[in-house]
């Protein structure tokens, strides 16, 4: 692939990406949609519970540590995924789940109806 020209603005960036995206076989693309929401879920959901936890709940305390920070937080979760942990794989794979009944939905939304497929309404 061609690196990006230099010199481009912002939206003339994001229109470049959006190309080379939908250049990408739909295979590929649903790919790597589920792999970013697979690393959200593995690394950015760690720190987004840290930070709302120690705003609404206070600190976060690690073994002796009562003031331990976000790096504690993931440590203790990837060892909550290596162990097996079903709630720590429910918030791993949480991201990943919510886009995929998201999009269900939304194909669910677009699908017409019987009714609306013959074109006949209920009266």
């Amino acid at each position: 692939m061609p690196a990006l020209p230099e010199g481009l603005s912002p939206r003339e960036r994001l229109a470049h990406w959006r190309e080379r995206y939908t250049e990408l076989p739909r295979a590929q693309r649903e790919g790597l949609i589920l792999g970013l929401a697979l690393i959200a879920g593995l690394i950015v959901m760690p720190f987004l519970i840290w930070f709302a936890g120690s705003h609404v709940l206070g600190p976060y305390t690690h073994g002796q540590n009562t003031h331990a920070g976000p790096f504690a937080l993931l440590s203790d979760y990837l060892v909550g995924l290596l162990h097996g942990s079903a709630v720590f794989w429910a918030v791993a794979l949480g991201p990943a789940v919510l886009l995929v009944l998201l999009r269900l939905l939304i194909a669910l939304l677009r699908t017409p109806g019987p009714h609306r497929a013959h074109g006949r309404e209920d009266d």
